[in-house]
């Protein structure tokens, strides 16, 4: 079984699959919930961090009540910076 996201892939052996069967109905139905999982934490982890950011802000406004919108928002900012960058400038420190 072959398992493609984006450019990454990754190929299950019959004795993964049969491990996995073991605990899992289905494979992919348990791998599309794992993601739908991680999506909610991360939303909810990214909500929880910035609200207060945003109410404490004086140049704010208006706060989104979708997370869509609240997300675009918060991306937008000069402030935001991603895991990837966050990282690196955790490292500059060092």
């Amino acid at each position: 079984m072959e398992i493609k996201i984006g450019e990454e892939e990754i190929t299950l052996s019959e004795t993964d699959k049969k491990c996995l069967l073991n605990d899992l109905l289905e494979i992919e139905d348990w791998i599309l919930k794992a993601i739908e999982g991680k999506i909610n934490s991360c939303k909810k982890r990214f909500i929880r961090e910035w609200h207060p950011k945003l109410m404490a802000d004086p140049s704010v406004d208006t706060i989104p009540a979708n997370e869509e919108d609240f997300v675009n928002m918060v991306i937008a900012r000069p402030d935001y910076k991603n895991r990837k960058q966050r990282d690196k400038e955790a490292e500059k420190i060092k």
